[in-house]
Formats: structure tokens, C-alpha cells, sequence
């Protein structure tokens, strides 16, 4: 089952960056698609039976998507400032890494259990 997870996941990725080289809003679309998240729902209610489980990880996503939103704006700031894709890819992965730290605390600090 493991083999199967991990080709289903590995179709997914590759029909993005293909469909991206004919068209980067189609491949944008395909991959604004909470299609990981789908698959990861699936596969863990198949092995654990629990909904709740499930639903909990679902919430995470959710509060967890709102940080990683970061990366989508900075990324292509920094490239359109001339920087080229390795450093823009990094700076913007510093500001995803940024904003789920100030995610994390904001739940740590007001107890707010967004994470279960």
C-alpha cells in the first residue's frame, strides 16, 4: 500500500510540472488544488478508520496553508527584483519557515488548539 501511496502522490506532482510547461495557469490551477491534502485525507481515514483523526487534520491544513501562502508572494517578488531562482526559492522558503513560526506561537501563546 505504501508503493501505491507514494506512486499516486509522485502522478499527482509530475502532472503539475508537466501541464505547467504548456500552460503555468492550468499547471497553477492543478496545483492550487488541495489534491495532496484529498490524498492525504484518504489515506489516513483507510488506515486508521477515524474520521476525527481525519478532520483533525484537516483543521491543521487549514491554519497551516494560511503561513505557507508566504512562500507565493515573496517567491516571485524576488525574482521579478532580478534576484535569479535559487535565491528567490530560498528567501521565500525563509518566509514560510517565518510565518509557521509566527503561526505556531500565536496557537502555543493564546492556546487557541488550532493543531488538535
Amino acid at each position: 500500500m505504501l508503493i501505491i501511496k507514494a506512486l499516486v502522490t509522485a502522478v499527482v506532482v509530475m502532472a503539475i510540472s508537466e501541464l505547467g510547461k504548456r500552460s503555468t495557469l492550468a499547471g497553477a490551477l492543478l496545483a492550487s488544488l488541495p489534491l495532496t491534502s484529498l490524498l492525504a485525507l484518504m489515506w489516513l481515514y483507510r488506515d486508521t478508520g477515524s474520521a476525527m483523526q481525519a478532520a483533525d487534520l484537516a483543521r491543521g491544513i487549514f491554519w497551516l496553508v494560511l503561513p505557507s501562502l508566504a512562500f507565493f508572494l515573496v517567491f516571485p517578488a524576488v525574482v521579478r527584483a532580478g534576484y535569479g531562482f535559487w535565491p528567490a526559492m530560498g528567501v521565500g522558503a525563509f518566509a514560510t519557515v517565518a510565518a509557521y513560526s509566527v503561526m505556531l506561537w500565536l496557537d502555543r501563546a493564546f492556546n487557541l488548539r488550532w493543531f488538535g
